[in-house]
């Protein structure tokens, strides 16, 4: 028999599954090429998801439904809502350039969407290891059809494949990991899992065997080296709104089951899992930033600012354990929680800038399709220009104290190893400020091409939300107090759980 608190925990996702079927059904009345009727349905529909999700958040109470398969949490419930409304704005942005690319002769740009999303939510609520991996399968297999929903272009369809076969490797992987665990605990729900580990009582050489595998899943889902190779060539194949889908809102689950998995789970194992991440996130800063400088195309260059910003969280998560001692947890897997926020919330406007200054016909997607793009419209030039000055790290932009926080994490830990992690990853930051600043100076200083004159227009609400996500990323970083208390409180509620 299954509780009332059971259903009260996947309300949420009930009603999401519920208007993801009824939005497929009453699609195939809409006749419109912009497919009005359910695009609107879409976005109401995720609005009360994330109105749901922040109310449950809100509360700040940590249950559990479905033998425990199913946790509901602060943090789970603010990274479903901010997923929400990430999806909400990349639909919006999305909107026009799917449809000059007759992307949307039906509703499955739409409704592949909502089901990515409740992919999302499974791998975010997920306490047991089958539901996650359940979660991230619907996520993945959602992904691989939106990549290539642009039948008739070869390059879409060449990257769907490249993502398809390699995202089948990694989910290989993270499914072995898994299954390795399991066997040496006995269990697959997380908490079990850690108690198991935590009485030593189990094969150590066995638990790290299995927990290489599922770094190297989770390695693959944040796309950090050496797991990076599909990263760049999906994004530049990808229709660009279907980048930003896959690269937006997917990253807060990848960094939810980082930390259902390694903290809730694998915490007594911190020490093995904490030197994989270091190589990982040594490997994504380097490489991130020095192949970024050698990309003429956007998309290409922003891919491996991506790897790069995914060695900044990684950072973030390895700085939480210090010689066995957890006083250093909440504060640094909070401030990897900020920083996966507010890359989201960067990513969003960057790409945004990139669809809406495409048009039927041409993509641009090359940096010096931007030249001059502050003549042509200073308000597109604005937002871009933040983007790239809060990518980069430039203060008062939000971009700055994310990656302070991660910074002050690994300084607070006062190891010298962290130390020079720190001091390397300062030194990264300015390389990768090179690539950055090339874009902004392409905008502002670089006369416009000659078949790249005409004007700009964009439908109203793209232009609002996009005005609301540049100013964001400016108010977060002058005042970036209360999102960084939301982060703390929701892992503070993690911590104080852990094993019970």
């Amino acid at each position: 028999m299954i509780d009332k608190l059971s259903w009260i925990a996947v309300y949420p996702e009930i009603f999401l599954l519920v208007m993801a079927c009824v939005i497929a059904l009453v699609d195939l009345g809409v006749k419109t090429p912009q497919r009005t009727l359910t695009y609107v349905l879409t976005l109401l529909t995720l609005a009360v998801v994330a109105v749901m999700e922040a109310v449950y958040a809100v509360g700040g109470e940590t249950f559990y439904g479905f033998g425990k398969m199913v946790v509901v949490d602060p943090m789970g419930g603010w990274l479903k809502c901010f997923a929400s409304v990430a999806l909400m704005v990349t639909l919006v942005y999305g909107r026009p350039y799917a449809a000059d690319r007759d992307m949307l002769r039906g509703g499955e740009f739409f409704t592949l969407s909502l089901f990515a999303l409740l992919g999302m939510f499974v791998m975010i609520s997920g306490h047991n290891f089958l539901v996650i991996y359940m979660g991230l399968e619907l996520l993945t297999l959602s992904s691989y059809a939106l990549v290539a929903l642009r039948r008739d272009n070869g390059t879409a369809t060449e990257a769907a494949m490249k993502y398809f076969v390699l995202g089948a490797l990694a989910s290989g992987f993270l499914l072995y990991g898994l299954s390795m665990l399991y066997g040496a605990t006995g269990s697959l729900d997380i908490n079990e899992v850690f108690n198991a580990i935590a009485s030593r009582q189990v094969r150590h050489q066995v638990l790290v065997f299995g927990l290489v595998f599922i770094v190297a899943g989770l390695a693959f889902k944040l796309g950090a080296v050496p797991f990076h190779m599909w990263l760049p060539d999906v994004y530049q194949g990808a229709p660009t709104a279907v980048t930003l889908l896959i690269g937006g809102a997917p990253q807060l689950a990848a960094f939810a089951i980082c930390i259902r998995l390694l903290v809730e789970g694998m915490l007594p194992l911190a020490i093995d899992w904490q030197q994989m991440l270091a190589l990982m996130a040594i490997g994504s800063l380097l490489v991130g930033n020095l192949a970024a400088i050698a990309q003429s195309n956007l998309k290409r260059m922003l891919a491996f600012s991506t790897i790069s910003q995914m060695g900044f969280l990684l950072l973030g998560l390895l700085s939480g354990v210090v010689n066995g001692n957890q006083l250093n947890t909440a504060s640094a897997y909070s401030a990897a929680m900020f920083y996966a926020l507010t890359y989201v919330l960067t990513t969003l406007a960057a790409f945004g800038i990139i669809m809406l200054l495409a048009r039927a016909g041409h993509e641009s997607e090359e940096i010096t399709d931007l030249a001059g793009l502050n003549q042509r419209s200073p308000l597109y030039a604005g937002v871009m220009a933040i983007c790239m000055f809060s990518l980069a790290g430039l203060p008062p932009l939000v971009g700055f104290y994310a990656k302070l926080a991660v910074l002050q994490a690994l300084i607070s830990s006062a190891l010298t190893s962290y130390l020079v992690l720190a001091v390397f990853a300062v030194l990264m930051s300015l390389v990768g400020a090179f690539y950055y600043l090339r874009v902004v100076k392409v905008m502002y200083f670089d006369a416009p091409q000659a078949n790249n004159n005409q004007p700009i227009s964009a439908p109203a609400d793209a232009r609002v939300v996009l005005s609301i996500n540049g100013a964001l990323i400016l108010i977060l970083g002058i005042a970036p107090g209360g999102l960084m208390a939301l982060c703390a409180q929701s892992i503070s509620t993690i911590v104080k759980s852990l094993g019970s």
